[in-house]
């Protein structure tokens, strides 16, 4: 999708002559640096592990929003007792005792009421169970991306649209503009100010 009405290309600096595929090209290199198929409220499932000897986990992608009608980010959490990796193993007594309670690597729904989350690191704290033992994996759904696009989304896909002008071999007259040509020139498209714009919005630990 466009992150920039046609009725707001003059607002942010661009010429009223400015076609539609400009904006389409700009805001899917945008999609492409912050590594998520949209910047817009979308869900995601993510599987991670815990630091041994912790209780919080952070997701990868920011802001955590509600999907329409929705009361919270988060959609579902399961949490298990994996297998311990090499030096995971902290009690082997608890670790015995955990596994008694449960199928190993069997996955449990968790009440997702029960999970705190800092809405600004998209941070989650996850509680003991009756036995005081943290679980070690978890797989978690929720949605993340913006409800409204704001001006820094937009300035951003401006400017790219402008380098893109600006460059010599972009520069051309036609219907649509090349994925080729577009992944070949992102380096120069993407400055450093579009990067620090966009920089809220990056997914983490990706890549």
């Amino acid at each position: 999708m466009g992150y920039l009405l046609p009725a707001e290309y003059v607002q942010y600096g661009l010429t009223a002559e400015t076609t539609d595929d400009w904006v389409t090209m700009a805001s899917a290199l945008m999609e492409a640096y912050c590594r998520r198929p949209s910047l817009m409220v979308t869900q995601y499932v993510e599987r991670m592990r815990f630091t041994s000897g912790a209780q919080t986990v952070r997701l990868s992608y920011r802001p955590l929003a509600p999907a329409a009608g929705a009361a919270s980010a988060l959609v579902d959490v399961k949490v298990r007792y994996g297998r311990p990796r090499r030096g995971e193993l902290p009690d082997p007594f608890r670790e015995q005792v955990a596994w008694a309670f449960s199928v190993p690597g069997s996955w449990n729904t968790l009440d997702v009421n029960s999970v705190d989350i800092n809405e600004t690191t998209a941070e989650l704290t996850f509680p003991l169970n009756f036995l005081g033992l943290s679980y070690n994996e978890v797989q978690v759904t929720y949605t993340s991306g913006l409800t409204v696009i704001p001006d820094a989304v937009k300035v951003a896909c401006v400017q790219i649209v402008k380098n893109a002008q600006a460059t010599p071999a972009m520069n051309v007259k036609s219907s649509r503009m090349d994925t080729m040509q577009m992944q070949y020139f992102s380096g120069s498209l993407l400055d450093a100010h579009v990067q620090a714009l966009l920089r809220p919005y990056r997914a983490e630990r990706l890549g």
